[in-house]
């Protein structure tokens, strides 16, 4: 058997990790990875072959080659070693969680961190009890900063991937309701989340903290030390959102004005929160708006898209309670004379979810709206005559209807397993 020192000798002669031979570039070590329906011990040979100078396994079977290193839990594994890792570099890390925003606020500070900074910072949204170790293990010995996002639907999680990440610094975006089937609660998602501040305080470590948002407020631990969004003698505005966010920086030196590619209001915090990120470790202010202006927002978030026909609000890659009012409240102050919404379901509410279904059809009841489309059995279970209703949305895409919308403006949200984004090319 191994300890994690052997493991991080083979580490070091490698160029990087690996846990699918679909991605070998050549010269990783590879980790073979179980799953519900797989064992990626039997793919390290096939890794080898690839171009992968090592491998892990935690199936005896498969420890059939020089190269090839039997360990007992190969997850286990990567992530000790991605804490080895963390412990060995000088690099400084920050994390980021929240329920809403966290992926597009760590794009975000990468972009304006990366103005001064030689960075590193999670791909996607690779934020989880995988992920987190495969974030860590990108890291260089010549990184000065690395962006961390961690993601949780259990209690117990975002602790256990502070103790991974061992961050200086952290940052949550915001608490709302999402994941409750895991959670239990909304209580429970409080609890979860705020375990980035208690880790914190433990290691002495900081917290950057909007001091807008109360329920971030009510739960920092005593003794924590935290550093505002309004702590650099500059007070941030939104001017518009309409439909891009348009940002006023005003301080000692002035007013100045970011013009973002994102949309939608609530973007605003996650601006924010980059720009006092940015500003705390000494970035200019033209490099913060640059580096802010350039930012193009992908992957079905807050993504405006013209289309021969119409203007799309997509914002498809996930939905909870919580940032589904937002995404409502921002379209329905947008100024157009047609617009449509359509909404997938909003999925891992559990007990819950018949009445945050329930809340959002009533919620819509209010607006002044051409068309709404619902799609999903559990919005399906609340019909109304005002709103149209589909089980799928194969169903939505084979009932055509779609091809009758033109000129709207059209916002597009859902749960990621509803996938409406598969509707852009029908609109």
């Amino acid at each position: 058997m191994y300890n994690i020192s052997d493991i991080y000798s083979l580490f070091e002669k490698s160029n990087g990790v690996c846990t699918d031979t679909r991605l070998i570039k050549g010269g990783e070590l590879f980790f073979g990875l179980k799953g519900d329906n797989f064992d990626g011990s039997k793919y390290a040979k096939q890794a080898i072959e690839k171009g992968c100078k090592y491998a892990i396994v935690d199936n005896q079977e498969y420890a059939n080659n020089e190269k090839i290193f039997f360990v007992e839990d190969s997850l286990k594994c990567l992530q000790e070693l991605s804490n080895y890792h963390r412990k060995e570099l000088g690099t400084k890390i920050i994390s980021i969680t929240g329920t809403n925003g966290k992926t597009t606020t760590k794009e975000l500070l990468a972009s304006v961190l990366q103005e001064k900074f030689s960075i590193v910072y999670t791909i996607g949204n690779l934020n989880n009890h995988i992920g987190v170790p495969l974030s860590l293990l990108n890291i260089k010995k010549d990184t000065e900063i690395a962006v961390i996002e961690m993601g949780a639907n259990h209690p117990g999680e975002i602790d256990f991937l502070c103790k991974i990440a061992q961050p200086d610094y952290g940052l949550i975006t915001n608490i709302g309701k999402a994941h409750l089937e895991g959670f239990g609660s909304f209580e429970g998602v409080i609890q979860t989340k705020t375990e980035m501040y208690r880790y914190l305080k433990d290691k002495n470590a900081k917290a950057f903290v909007n001091q807008e948002n109360e329920i971030l407020n009510s739960n920092i631990p005593e003794n924590l030390e935290i550093i505002k969004y309004n702590d650099f003698d500059c007070k941030l505005r939104i001017l518009q959102a309409s439909p891009f966010v348009v940002v006023e920086i005003s301080d000692k030196l002035g007013k100045l004005y970011i013009k973002t590619k994102l949309i939608g209001a609530y973007n605003f915090e996650n601006i924010a929160a980059a720009i006092s990120v940015g500003k705390y470790f000494g970035v200019d202010n033209l490099k913060i708006k640059s580096a802010l202006e350039k930012y193009q927002p992908n992957n079905n978030r807050s993504q405006l898209k013209k289309t021969e026909r119409n203007i799309l609000y997509l914002d498809a890659y996930n939905a909870n309670p919580s940032s589904m009012k937002e995404a409502l409240n921002n379209f329905s102050n947008l100024n157009s004379p047609n617009k449509t919404i359509i909404l997938g379901d909003m999925r891992e509410l559990g007990s819950y979810s018949q009445a945050e279904h329930l809340k959002i059809i009533n919620q819509l009841q209010n607006f002044d709206i051409n068309r709404i489309i619902l799609v999903g059995e559990e919005f399906g279970k609340h019909k109304t005559e005002k709103i149209e209703f589909f089980k799928s949305c194969e169903e939505l895409l084979e009932s055509k209807i779609l091809n009758d919308i033109s000129n709207n403006h059209i916002l597009i949200k859902g749960s990621r397993g509803i996938k409406l984004e598969r509707l852009e090319e029908q609109l």
